[in-house]
């Protein structure tokens, strides 16, 4: 399920994103544009995700 909210958010701020800086250069808006930012921004996070580790760190002295 994780997997499918993130695919979601990913898509609409990607397809949000594409349509402020298209319209702000004066370019029509690109549905596969932003489907392939889609694609790469969801890939870049689950591989973030894999490598933030979920235990937090044991350090001497901090509360």
């Amino acid at each position: 399920m994780r997997y499918i909210m993130t695919i979601f958010w990913t898509f609409l701020l990607a397809q949000m994103l594409v349509y402020v800086v298209g319209s702000m250069n004066g370019v029509p808006f690109d549905f596969s544009m932003g489907m392939i930012l889609t694609a790469v921004f969801s890939v870049v996070v689950f591989i973030l995700s894999a490598l933030i580790p979920n235990e937090p760190t044991h350090e001497e002295g901090s509360h």
